[in-house]
């Protein structure tokens, strides 16, 4: 299948440098040069992806993954891949933290950039996670791994895909406590590039959402150790 993706930048070599190296990967290719033309051809036609520049005039990309997420739409399930400077590691953070998938620091390596993709349309999969149930179910939370829906009670809760991977992997082992390492090896693959920093901001983001859905006791920090899933009661 070929992939869609919607790459975001004002630079136009940036854009350029990443279509050539996203076609060169077998991905058709679109572009916009700014965060309301991005808005505007997610509404035209949605992509598999979205490349995303957080620094950007007129409407910047924190800007732009905010309005997709509260949209309630397509829109608040897309993936999204932030590019990112040196000089902003808050931006990143705050990035992950409001619906992000992952992030690249410029400059960067256009294979990377293409790895990275690759590894977030893999998550992106509408197929069961491996080992998984179809149905896992632990205290009032539920997950459909076949439709990638997590639900507290009757009431629909929307995830990134990164999100619900992590939710299902804690919950389907619910005495166990993962190490950040275990759970970005479990995501990702082994020597994947990312930081606990990321993990942990997934974390924040998951408990936010959850929290605003009723349950308060989605995820249990273990000093030290790592994270597991919590009463969910």
């Amino acid at each position: 299948m070929t992939h869609h993706i919607l790459v975001v930048d004002d630079d136009p070599h940036i854009r350029d440098l990443l279509a050539f190296a996203l076609g060169k990967a077998g991905m058709t290719v679109a572009e916009a040069a700014d965060g309301e033309a991005a808005l505007a051809s997610v509404a035209a036609a949605m992509p598999d992806l979205m490349i995303l520049d957080i620094t950007m005039p007129r409407l910047d990309g924190l800007e732009v993954c905010r309005r997709l997420r509260a949209g309630g739409g397509p829109g608040a399930a897309l993936p999204i891949l932030f590019l990112s400077s040196r000089d902003d590691e808050i931006d990143r953070i705050v990035g992950i933290e409001i619906g992000g998938d992952d992030y690249v620091v410029k400059p960067f390596s256009p294979r990377e950039v293409v790895a990275r993709v690759g590894a977030i349309l893999k998550r992106g999969v509408p197929a069961p996670p491996p080992l998984l149930a179809p149905t896992i179910r632990h205290g009032r939370l539920t997950l459909d791994t076949d439709a990638w829906e997590a639900r507290v009670g009757d009431a629909a809760v929307a995830t990134t895909a990164t999100e619900f991977q992590m939710l299902a992997l804690l919950a389907s082992l619910p005495t166990k406590v993962f190490s950040r390492d275990a759970i970005i090896d479990r995501l990702h693959g082994p020597g994947f590039a990312i930081t606990d920093r990321t993990i942990d901001s997934h974390v924040r983001n998951l408990r936010a959402k959850f929290a605003a859905a009723g349950l308060d006791e989605l995820i249990e920090t273990r000093s030290g150790v790592g994270y597991r899933i919590g009463r969910c009661g």
